[in-house]
């Protein structure tokens, strides 16, 4: 079958793949050859292999696709990613950073955490894995940091909160951050547009930037991902 592999026109690391007969796909070049993650597309092109990258399980695949102007991920990169899970999405940005990079996984459930040691930790040496709850990052401070990125998938109520927090401690100066916000996790009552302005307002008043805001709809209902900058 013939494969077509274009790297993407604003982010390196991040690619275009298209099968014969098929719509062309996000996808990122497989740090750890022959092994799938969450049950995702293997491809291959000459030597290179190629992990296609689900929107529908991915939210920073959903706003890359839903037209995100900046990914200040890229090769080489330090990440401190909270709310790793299983790591599904952690997995493309392990993918992105390659070996000169570093992804802090930070991840509460047990159960998630020992998922993503067998998944990823196995076969990866950029994946740091942290037990523990981001709502208490001097809890990590002595295993984490410094980043030049934050990515917070949290399903808190004080989800702004929690990611200056861990800036506070971790984010280099000048550094990015994204956050994926889940409007029904801070509160239900509100519209989605308002709990995504009043997070943004807080972030604002811990001395972040906003730069974009993305909504992540057809592939999440509710949610946000916005990309800042810290002063």
């Amino acid at each position: 079958m013939h494969v077509d592999v274009k790297p993407h026109d604003k982010f390196e690391g991040v690619y275009w793949v298209t099968l014969e007969g098929s719509n062309r796909r996000l996808a990122t070049k497989n740090l750890a050859p022959t092994v799938s993650v969450y049950g995702e597309a293997l491809i291959h092109d000459g030597e290179n292999e190629y992990r296609t990258w689900d929107a529908y399980r991915s939210k920073l695949s959903a706003a890359i696709l839903r037209h995100l102007d900046t990914l200040p991920i890229r090769p080489g990169t330090s990440v401190l990613y909270l709310g790793s899970a299983s790591g599904t999405t952690a997995s493309h940005v392990s993918d992105i950073i390659d070996e000169a990079g570093r992804v802090y996984c930070v991840e509460f459930a047990q159960r998630s955490m020992r998922e993503l040691i067998d998944t990823l930790c196995e076969h990866r040496t950029n994946v740091y894995p942290i037990l523990a709850d981001a709502r208490m990052p001097e809890k990590y401070k002595a295993i984490a940091g410094p980043v030049d990125v934050i990515y917070s998938d949290v399903a808190q109520p004080e989800q702004a909160k929690i990611l200056a927090d861990n800036a506070d401690l971790f984010l280099k100066p000048n550094g990015a951050a994204l956050i994926a916000i889940k409007s029904r996790s801070v509160d239900v009552t509100m519209e989605p547009i308002d709990v995504f302005k009043q997070e943004i307002e807080i972030l604002r008043r811990r001395h972040f930037t906003m730069v974009q805001t993305v909504r992540l709809e057809p592939y999440e209902k509710d949610h946000a991902l916005v990309y800042l900058r810290r002063e």
